[in-house]
């Protein structure tokens, strides 16, 4: 036994100095050797639990815990919650913790950071606030950034109104998170500044470690980077965005997450362009452990895209597989059976596409605005025009709308149902009338109302819109005059009585210079003013009028090499053939023919080598027609002449057909 005890106490140094050096390897194996001995030792099991999670053995060390779970009992809490939470368990996780007889420090730190990763942002708010009041340690700048994180969280995806925490912006974590706060909010400036403040203490605080290289920083300003491309890509920068996406994606950040994002946020600039680099980027969507690193609503969008880049590449059937799978994941959510019309569409089958949104809009009622309206275009693209304002109707969360009400009435005025054009005016305003009385959006709606129904012929219906629109401002001439104009029509009585209500003739004046007015840029009709007489403009008896100044001409430029003292030719206004002087054009010297002739002549030395024009040459062959005769040339040593057929006597020389121009611009 003694030599026992000597050698467990050595092991325990062994294990002692092996976890002061890290070196949780051979500490594993100085356990091993304690466990053999007693396999139940408490203090062995929990040491060898925390060496397991030291080398990242962590469902090593979840085995351990689980098979000696009643020697440990809660001594291990916490180890167990974090080798769950590290294994991406993050329901069994809650469970360890809320289970745990006593909530530490280090517990709560957990338990915050579990219930960010299940996106329960209240609850994770709520216990960082508790940490940061009533702890004091060195871990309290960590504690504040993720108490900023969950603020920016809860911005970005729930779209919170947030209040002030205090919370500092010394670092550039901080600062980040701020920046992703206001992007939430839609302060897209504010954010962008606040991102560039980032970047310059992220730099500041990383050029204090002369380990980092330049590719370190640059890495690790990453997600800064990205997030200002996103500002821009929101801003209509697209350009810009994504060249700075671009060289987020060259770098290869380690954070599969950072890529998932800027790969997605890529393709939505892509959309139907550029589809092979789009699918490139898939790649980057589909890496392992990004569905551990992003939120419920990122993967979302990502599946989206991959839906979308699937039917903009003509994959009709990946495109549908991702859709049904996304619809069976979110029933409630439109997108998918919006993508899914979209393909039925480019199918041309807007009859299915109709009937699928039809359905989906009856099992849903509380999504079913974005729905119809699709339905309402697709209604309008087969020329339906009645149906689709039947649908539009039928929208409770925007048929009193103005922008709607304009749209119904100008769809009504082109099929010429003005009674159904009239009748949504009428719902309308009765809808403001309960709701929104006197407001401006109601008064807007009875005068457009009135305007309609008096410019249609309607003018007894206009009367009433009239009445309500004079009796809230009596002051309104205008309106006042409408009315009367109204009622003259319709009740004569009772527009002498409204006329008693308009302005005298002397309230009426106003300081108007009329010749002014006459005069004026719009005047469509312009009283020409009488000529002024005056003294010098009365008319001279005859003869008495003015002689008129001759205006003086301008000597004529003569032209080049003009002789002045030579006298001119009289002739030379007629043209060339008419002067007594022409003789006809000269006939030139026949230039030298080159490239015709018989093949294989010659044409300088043909003259040279011609005997018939050499002194001593004997006669030349007869003509046609004449005594036959022989050359005494000998015929291997001359060229001949071009040979001709005899022309037959008192018959002409025939000429050669000339060439005939081809169809076409200047081609022969």
């Amino acid at each position: 036994m003694a030599s026992s005890g000597v050698s467990v106490a050595s092991l325990w140094t062994e294990v002692n100095r092996c976890g002061q050096n890290g070196d949780y390897t051979r500490a594993l194996k100085a356990l091993t050797k304690l466990l053999h001995e007693n396999r139940d030792d408490v203090t062995a099991l929990h040491c060898r639990i925390v060496c397991l999670i030291q080398n990242g053995s962590f469902k090593e060390a979840l085995n351990v815990m689980n098979t000696h779970s009643k020697t440990l009992g809660s001594e291990v809490v916490f180890e167990k919650a974090y080798c769950e939470y590290r294994l991406n368990r993050v329901e069994n996780a809650v469970k360890t913790i809320e289970g745990a007889p006593e909530q530490t420090d280090k517990l709560k730190e957990l338990y915050g950071q579990v219930l960010y990763r299940l996106e329960r942002y209240d609850d994770c708010k709520s216990v960082y606030t508790d940490l940061i009041r009533n702890s004091q340690d060195e871990y309290e700048e960590e504690r504040k950034t993720n108490l900023s994180a969950v603020v920016a969280a809860m911005s970005q995806w729930e779209k919170a109104p947030q209040e002030d925490l205090g919370l500092p912006e010394s670092t550039y974590e901080l600062c980040y998170n701020a920046a992703c706060t206001l992007t939430g909010q839609g302060q897209l400036t504010e954010a962008f500044n606040k991102l560039r403040q980032a970047e310059e203490l992220c730099r500041v605080s990383l050029a204090e470690d002369s380990d980092m290289t330049e590719e370190d920083v640059e890495s690790e300003l990453a997600v800064i980077h990205s997030q200002m491309a996103y500002i821009m890509q929101l801003q209509g920068r697209t350009d810009e965005a994504l060249q700075l996406y671009n060289q987020v994606i060259k770098l290869k950040p380690s954070d599969v997450g950072l890529l998932a994002v800027t790969a997605n946020n890529i393709i939505t600039i892509n959309k139907d362009q550029n589809v092979f680099d789009s699918k490139k980027k898939v790649k980057l969507m589909n890496a392992e452990g990004v569905e551990y690193k992003l939120s419920k609503k990122q993967l979302q969008a990502i599946d989206f895209n991959k839906a979308l880049l699937a039917m903009y590449t003509n994959q009709a059937d990946q495109c549908r597989k991702l859709m049904s799978s996304l619809q069976s994941q979110n029933p409630g959510h439109p997108r998918p059976v919006l993508i899914q019309v979209a393909q039925l569409c480019r199918e041309k089958q807007h009859s299915k596409a109709i009937e699928l949104l039809q359905q989906f809009s009856d099992q849903h009622p509380e999504s079913g605005s974005a729905i119809k309206l699709t339905m309402a275009q697709l209604y309008l693209v087969q020329g339906h025009v009645t149906k689709a304002c039947d649908v539009l109707r039928s929208t409770e969360q925007f048929k009193h709308k103005p922008g709607m009400v304009s749209a119904l009435v100008t769809m009504y005025s082109h099929e010429e149902d003005i009674d159904s054009a009239i009748d949504v005016f009428k719902e309308a305003i009765e809808h403001y009338q309960s709701e929104q009385p006197g407001s401006a959006v109601h008064l807007a709606l009875v005068r457009e109302a009135a305007n309609y129904k008096l410019k249609y012929g309607r003018k007894k219906e206009a009367t009433s819109d009239l009445e309500q629109l004079w009796k809230q401002n009596t002051n309104d001439i205008h309106t006042l005059a409408q009315l009367i104009s109204a009622y003259s029509l319709v009740d004569t009585d009772k527009a002498k009585s409204l006329s008693k209500h308009l302005p005298s003739a002397d309230t009426m004046s106003f300081n108007v210079d009329v010749d002014e007015l006459e005069n004026s840029h719009g005047a469509t009709y312009v009283r020409k003013k009488a000529a002024k007489v005056t003294g010098e403009n009365l008319p001279k008896e005859p003869g008495q009028g003015e002689i008129k100044k001759k205006k003086k001409k301008k000597k004529g430029k003569l032209p080049k090499n003009c002789d002045p003292k030579a006298t001119p030719d009289p002739e030379r206004w007629l043209p060339m053939k008419e002067r007594s002087y022409y003789r006809g054009k000269k006939k030139g010297k026949k230039k030298e023919q080159i490239g015709k002739g018989t093949q294989g002549a010659m044409a300088g030395a043909s003259a040279e080598l011609d005997a018939s024009k050499t002194a001593s040459s004997p006669p030349t062959s007869p003509r046609p027609g004449s005594a036959s005769g022989s050359s005494t040339a000998p015929a291997s040593n001359v060229v001949p002449p071009r040979q001709q057929k005899p022309a037959a006597s008192g018959a002409t020389r025939k000429k050669a057909p000339q060439k005939k121009k081809k169809g076409g611009k200047g081609g022969w």
